[in-house]
């Protein structure tokens, strides 16, 4: 018997047989298996020679699928460390509280999730009790990525646990009284409990795995011993469909991150429906993370189901579960057991005779319930198997039913995530099931009661009593505030000299700055430097050889550049995280690292350099995680702007990014337009950010690739560019009543504003003031703030009223972004107001191309600044003409 399949080409076509005819005794024993007991058995006895060469060290490439089984049999489970019946009542505690909180909330129509804790609650229950490293032992603890739909259990388990009250749980999702509860994991509303906001799905996933790997690198760096740390990340099968959940599987295996663990809750849903209706989900995901080098834990069956296995010699059960898509086993757990024996042991023979065996009880209970994800024991088994594996990360997928304990109006029902409420019927019926004290009378005024069984209770004492051993409570964010020194005044004069004769580029002002910082006694081992991956476009590579780029191998090979004075150099200490092409991942390590103050109790300086255009717009949500979290430190939008990256075109081009990042709340943004001012404001930002009084912000700067000769700084303009305006050069009238315009540049626009003031001064007799609009978020922020302190009846004026305020003529204002962005502060100038931008999609020309076609080049400009005098009266209308034709426009 041959297997047309096997005579195709294959690799092994390429190697030497050494005995043929061995080789041919081999295919004939399994031709001879297959005939005689069927092509099942063939192949269990190719897995287990599989399996035996493995364990006897023969390497050989690994199946990317297992049997739809546990890959911990009963037989081989740990003994359960704890009190299963205790923690039976606790875990029937926290079900019924998460439910009761969501269900009183609904009387207010704030909405929230109740399937997915009662899903997932086993999963939990037994991390916290066994698992989970509080912050209060050795160590910084364990970093848990909770599923955010699941957070109205980690909020019953606080409560039970005396760390949150009645009042709290009723103002879950009601925040604006300052006692309410945040619907999902969310550092900045609720930051003693949460670290870390995970309900964006698949940000999660992406940053645990950077977050377990920014471990190692503290460690590695001897910054602080993190080997004590465990990342566990809790999600579900379909939050596996975001690209962001599987986008760095492959960077966890080749780091060896055996500190991360990947929990998956498989309840085979999605939010409207099954997650894979016609396939299996868990084969799907196993074969991925397999493939990825992951180590992979299966615990889909309660112990139920043992003794189907046990009768099932032929192996027709097995195949059966193999076949059977996730949409119809969901459909199994809401049909009765007649439905059940047709239409899944009906299948084929085998498995009719097999179901004669079984009980209509016993066929409920395995189809109903025994589910591996709802039984501790599997769970803790699993867990186990996760913390004593060494070399890859593991993944453990468990599979539950989604709404479990809640009863049938929700069991594995498609709606079940937007069911946001039980009736009293139900909650009595869910407390028949959980065998939990709580008396009809409860429930006379109509609303489910909390139930607690008392602060000295044997329950609430054994969960504080198994949270003291794990090292205190969990979760739980802390941050010990230690304010870093100031660095040497040294390294920002060189910037506040200026460049002379030579001309440097922004960009290029900024890296050497950092690089400078980077050397400081105190300070510089805190800076971590990201890139994706073109450092060498940014000028980073004069930090290669110094600084080291980070690799927890070292470096293996000989570089191709050893012999040259900016060679590549990977190290084991290296500082700089050199990312690949991937802005998500380098946003994680960012995220990892500006949050370290808080999640390690060791404050690094994260700075993260990128193409301009691949930063708010790809990974903005990134962006709002950071915020959520907390996070500290400097992100750089290099070679930015419309109209400065020569030759790149439209996807290069960026216009838009300072429009984006106005939207957060805790993005300073910055768009510097010489090399003394990036000076100011990165020593103004480590005081914000690390100083005595430390704020949850982070500082965006945009940064130029337009080599430019650069200006010592003036005296006394530091409190301007922190604020974000002052004068940076006045114009000197030819005559006393020459009319005078006010122009406000920010970063590469300074040069046209510059010339555009000589331009009009010598052909037209115009003088123009210009200003240096170092921020035009800062100024929008102080003046947002200044509404509402008016509000409040407080006599507040803007800073950009205040300095432009007498300055004479209008005011038109430059950049290289789109007109929004400088028009977000004209309602608070006095003076009439016009602004040039680059509206539009980007293009690929010159510089002086681009900007002709924007309309943003000095001729452009001194043209707009003479209409807007024409429309005053200040000057002749026909001026304007004959500057639009004299400029060839």
């Amino acid at each position: 018997m041959t297997d047309p399949v096997a005579q195709l080409p294959s690799e092994l076509d390429q190697l030497p047989d050494r005995d043929p005819e061995e080789t041919a005794e081999w295919a004939a024993s399994l031709d001879a298996v297959t005939k005689a007991a069927g092509p099942h058995r063939a192949a269990y006895l190719m897995r287990r020679s599989l399996q035996h060469a493995e364990g006897a060290g023969i390497a050989l490439p690994k199946l990317l699928e297992s049997d739809y089984v546990n890959t911990i049999p009963t037989s081989a489970e740990p003994e359960f460390d704890g009190d299963l019946e205790m923690e039976s009542k606790i875990t029937a505690w926290n079900r019924w509280n998460a439910a009761a909180m969501v269900t009183r909330g609904a009387r207010y129509g704030v909405g929230g999730h109740i399937a997915t804790f009662a899903s997932a609650a086993w999963l939990y229950e037994t991390g916290f009790n066994h698992f989970f490293r509080g912050k209060e032992g050795d160590g910084s603890g364990d970093q848990l990525y909770i599923q955010g739909h699941a957070s109205p259990g980690i909020y019953a388990r606080a409560f039970l646990d005396g760390r949150l009250s009645e009042q709290q749980l009723d103002n879950f999702r009601q925040e604006s009284g300052g006692d309410g509860l945040p619907s999902y994991p969310h550092p900045r509303r609720l930051p003693w409990l949460w670290e870390f906001p995970t309900v964006s799905m698949g940000l999660g996933p992406l940053s645990a795995i950077y977050q377990a790997r920014f471990n190692r690198y503290l460690t590695n760096r001897s910054i602080k011993d993190t080997s004590n740390s465990h990342v566990w990340a809790f999600l579900g099968d379909g939050e596996m469909d975001e690209p962001e959940s599987t986008a760095a599987l492959a960077l966890a295996a080749r780091e060896q991150l055996d500190n991360l663990t990947f929990v998956i809750n498989c309840n085979l849903q999605r939010l409207d429906g099954p997650v894979r209706a016609n396939f299996r989900v868990v084969q799907e995901l196993e074969g991925a993370f397999r493939g990825a080098g992951w180590n992979v834990i299966k615990t889909l069956w309660g112990n139920a189901w043992d003794e189907l296995f046990q009768l099932d010699t032929t192996g027709a059960l097995i195949r059966r579960l193999r076949e059977v898509p996730d949409a119809q086993f969901q459909t199994y757990a809401t049909r009765d057991v007649a439905y059940i024996r047709e239409h899944f042991f009906g299948a084929e023979p085998a498995l009719a005779e097999l179901a004669k065996l079984l009980s209509d009880a016993k066929i409920a209970e395995c189809f109903y319930s025994s589910r591996g994800g709802h039984e501790a024991r599997k769970v803790y088994a699993a867990y186990r198997a996760a913390l004593e594996h060494k070399g890859a990360p593991t993944v453990i997928l468990a599979q539950t039913v989604k709404g479990y304990t809640l009863g049938k109006g929700f069991e594995s029902k498609n709606a079940n995530h937007q069911m946001k409420k039980l009736s009293v019927d139900e909650f009595k019926g869910m407390r028949e099931l959980l065998g939990l004290p709580i008396p009809d009378s409860a429930f006379e005024d109509g609303l489910v009661p909390y139930g607690h069984p008392g602060a000295d209770s044997p329950e609430v004492r054994y969960l504080q009593e198994r949270r003291a051993a794990l090292g205190g409570p969990a979760p739980a964010r802390r941050v010990h505030a230690v304010a870093l020194p100031q660095p040497e005044e040294r390294a920002f004069k060189a910037l506040y000299k200026g460049s002379g004769k030579q001309e440097m580029a922004t960009t290029m002002a900024f890296v050497r700055l950092v690089k400078d910082l980077m050397r400081d006694k105190e300070t510089g081992r805190r800076w971590v430097p990201i890139v994706p991956d073109e450092a060498r476009t940014f000028g980073m590579e004069s930090l290669f050889p110094s600084a080291g780029i980070y690799s927890p191998l070292g470096q293996t090979y000989e570089p191709v550049d050893r012999d040259q004075l900016m060679y590549y150099k990977e190290a084991k200490d290296g500082q700089i995280l050199n990312e690949g092409i991937t802005e998500a991942g380098a946003m994680a390590d960012f995220i990892a690292a500006a949050s370290s103050y808080a999640t390690h109790g060791e404050t690094m300086i994260p700075f993260y350099i990128f193409y301009s255009m691949f930063g708010w717009q790809r990974t903005g949500d990134q962006m709002w995680q950071l915020a959520d979290q907390l996070g500290k430190g400097f992100i750089v939008g290099a070679t930015a702007g419309r109209t400065t990256l020569t030759g790149e075109g439209l996807q290069h081009a960026d216009g838009h990014s300072h429009l984006i990042a106005s939207t957060n709340p805790a993005s300073l943004n910055y768009d510097p337009a010489f090399a003394y001012e990036i000076a100011v404001i990165v020593k103004d930002g480590l005081r914000r950010m690390y100083g005595p009084e430390a704020e949850n912000v982070f500082y965006y700067l945009t940064v130029y690739n337009e080599p430019k000769q650069q200006p010592a700084m003036p005296e006394g303009v530091e409190d301007g560019i922190v604020k974000g305006l002052y004068r940076f050069k006045e114009g000197v009238p030819a005559e006393a009543d020459a009319p005078r315009l006010q122009l406000l540049a920010s970063g590469t626009a300074i040069h046209w504003a510059l010339e555009a003031q000589e331009l009009l001064a010598a052909d037209w007799g115009v003088t123009a003031d210009v200003w240096s609009a170092t921020s035009w978020g800062e100024l929008r922020r102080d003046a947002l703030e200044s509404d509402e302190a008016l509000l409040r009846g407080e006599e507040r004026v803007p800073y950009v009223t205040q300095a432009l305020s007498g300055a004479p003529g209008p005011v038109l204002a430059v950049s290289d972004w789109m007109r929004a962005v400088p028009d977000s502060v004209s309602q608070w100038v006095e003076q009439d107001w016009s602004s040039l931008g680059t509206d539009g999609f980007g293009l690929s020309d010159t510089r002086q191309g681009a900007r002709r076609h924007f309309g943003v080049d000095a001729e452009s400009v001194a043209v707009a600044a003479l209409a807007q005098l024409a429309r005053r009266g200040e000057i002749p209308a026909s001026k304007v003409k004959e500057a639009r034709e004299k400029y060839g426009m």
